[in-house]
Order: structure tokens, then sequence, then C-alpha cells
């Protein structure tokens, strides 16, 4: 392993009926409330109901921004900064998944600071403080509720970049699957391709005995493959929504890189694509990671081959590693496709058209990766392999 610091101070109120935990916590911040949203759906499923009853026992003053969009904008998240400057508001309540999650980082982090929101996702400034954010998660999928990690995209520019802080981390999250139930089945697949790509970033590193760590993440792994089809299937099962949502937060709140560093090559290029097209963010993943894996087999056979033998079930017996692991990268593919992501930029109608300018925006740091630094001409390579 690598030395390393861990910090997390996310506090997390997982299961049925955590929203009362609401009338505790929101208290020690101050009376005036943003919440943050995306479309409908929270109207319809109870929680928007269930949050506003606590809100008004407690006497907030309410304030709201909805509309938050899937791959969250910039715009959106500069209408929450003025909120929040205009209205002397305490603290964010962000009411979703990882999109609305994200887009309310940046408004914390911008309520504190005069410089425009893109100049702090772009790091041109940095976030060294930010207002009090809470979470009330309705999607298993980015653990953005346990990370100071956010990504923001500008379609003016067709940008979509990752950025973080320690001040973003939330003050802390609450976590009930029940309010999972109503996720449509493609939000739910997009969900465990995202957790599961995830896990595959930090998997591929460079560091060396690293037993707890990989096997954590093989048998996240493992869990996923079996509950997905279960979850499914029966949607309203409140076992099978619990795994989903444990899995999500433990899939990307730091757990799974003590003593290593992930690679995040897969992620850049995904959000090359989707600045582009505004495809969803584990749409795009599902297609690029397998490819990526083939295209850096080589760096390292044992790693990929040691997924297909401990994850997959591949048998080993008389092939070679790369044998193993291809068909290890294959059983990936499959499993994925069997639930419903898309295999191919085609599925999505996209070409190689904006090829050249996917290409400068994963470059604009210069090479990039860690289990492998990639270079103009391996993007491009991985991108043709993925239409």
């Amino acid at each position: 392993m690598n030395a390393f610091s861990f910090y997390n101070p996310v506090k997390i109120h997982f299961g049925k009926g955590s929203i009362e935990h609401l009338r505790n916590e929101l208290p020690q911040y101050g009376k005036n409330i943003l919440i943050v949203y995306g479309g409908g759906s929270i109207k319809t499923n109870g929680v928007y109901g269930d949050i506003q009853a606590i809100l008004s026992d407690l006497n907030m003053n309410v304030f709201e921004l909805a509309g938050v969009e899937p791959n969250p904008r910039v715009e959106t998240a500069r209408k929450g900064i003025a909120i929040c400057k205009e209205n002397n508001i305490d603290i964010v309540l962000a009411i979703g998944g990882g999109s609305v999650i994200d887009c309310s980082k940046l408004i914390v982090a911008g309520a504190k600071l005069d410089a425009d929101a893109w100049d702090i996702v772009t790091k041109k400034v940095m976030a060294t403080e930010a207002l009090p954010l809470a979470t009330v998660l309705t999607l298993a999928a980015t653990a953005s509720e346990m990370n100071s990690g956010s990504v923001i995209t500008n379609l003016e520019t067709k940008e979509k970049f990752g950025w973080g802080s320690p001040a973003c981390f939330p003050k802390f999250s609450i976590l009930d699957p029940a309010y999972t139930y109503s996720v449509p089945a493609n939000q739910t697949v997009n969900g465990v391709v995202d957790t599961m790509s995830h896990i595959f970033e930090q998997y591929f590193n460079n560091a060396t005995n690293t037993p707890i760590t990989d096997e954590m993440s093989e048998g996240i792994l493992r869990t996923l493959i079996d509950v997905a089809p279960k979850a499914l299937k029966d949607p309203t099962n409140y076992e099978h929504r619990e795994t989903l949502m444990l899995a999500g937060t433990l899939g990307l709140n730091g757990f799974l890189a003590l003593g290593s560093r992930g690679d995040w090559a897969t992620h850049n290029i995904e959000h090359a694509v989707s600045a582009y097209y505004d495809i969803a963010h584990a749409g795009g993943l599902a297609i690029l990671f397998p490819n990526w894996m083939k295209h850096n087999v080589h760096i390292n056979p044992a790693r990929f081959a040691k997924v297909a033998v401990n994850v997959f079930g591949i048998d080993a017996a008389g092939k070679t590693e790369e044998q193993v692991a291809l068909e290890g990268i294959d059983a990936l593919s499959a499993f994925w496709t069997s639930i419903g992501a898309p295999s191919r930029l085609a599925d999505y109608e996209i070409d190689s058209t904006h090829f050249n300018e996917m290409v400068k925006h994963c470059l604009v740091n210069g090479p990039f990766g860690n289990f492998n630094k990639l270079q103009a001409e391996d993007v491009r390579k991985i991108l043709e392999m993925s239409l």
C-alpha cells in the first residue's frame, strides 16, 4: 500500500424512517433553508411531502431551486448561488441523486465567494469554505452524499469537469432505501453501472499489497451482479434497494481507495462525450469502460485476470492471464447489456464527428490516467473502439 491520510466527516443516517433525523439535525444550522431538487418525481413519490412537513414543524424559511439537470449545469448552480446570497441562506438541502448533490456542492461553495461558479469548477478559484450542505438521497449511484467531489457541465463551452473541496463534504446525509422504490428501471441500471465503474476506477491502480481493498471491491462487485437483476425485477423489495444504496455509497466514499490511487481516465473520456451529447453519464461509462480495459489489459494482465476470476468466475485453467482477462471484460460487457445498459456509442446515435474536440477536451491538462497514462492517440483509439 501507499502511505495515506484519510478524512471523511459525513454523518450518515441510513434506513427506513431516517428522514426524521432532519428534526434534530437542521436546527443546528439556522432557519433559512434552500432545498434543491431535479424533476417532479420527489413530489409524486412522497419525499417532498415528508420533508416539507418536517420543515413546517421546524418553522424553517424555505426557498426552492427545482429543475437540476441529469448532467448538472453551471447555469443552474448560478441560480442557486444567487438565491443563497439574496436570502441569507443558512443551509442547503439537496434532495435527489448525484446530479442534484453535485450541483448543490457548487452552490454552497459559490455562495461564499464573489467569483463566477465556472471559475470554481475550472480551479481558477479555490473553494476554501462553503455553506453547510445536507442531502436526502433518492438514487443510489455516485456516493456524492458521502464525498466532496462534484461534476458540472458548461453547455456554452461544451466542457464538463470534475472538481471538489473538503469544504463541500455534506454535514449529514439521509439514506432511506424506500425513497428509491419509484426510480425508473433505466436509472436503476445507470446507478449500478456508475457504482461498478467507480469501483473499477479505484481497483485499477499501481499500488502493491492491497488485499483488503481488493477484497472489499471484489465483494461489492459480486454483490451488485447478484442483486441488480433482482432489484430490477422487484423494484419495491427493500432488501434489494438497501443493498444497492449501501453499495453506491461505499463505491466512492474513499474507503476503497485507502493506500492506492485509482485511474479515472474513463471518467475523463466520458465527460468529454457527454459534454457534447448530454447523454447519461453511466450510459457513457457502460460503453467506454470495457474498451478502456481492452486497450490497457497489456499493462497488467494479472490485475485484469484477478477480476475475471474473482468477480466473474472465469475458469483460468490452461489459459494465459491475458486470455482470462479478456474473457472477464467480455463478461462485464455481457452483464451490463443484460440489465439494459448501452454497449456502443451508436446506441446514442453518436459518430466520430466530434472526436477531435473530445480528445482535446480530455487532454486539457495533458496526458491523464494513473494506471496507464493516456495520450491523444490512446483516447482516439478507445473512442473508435466504442463506435
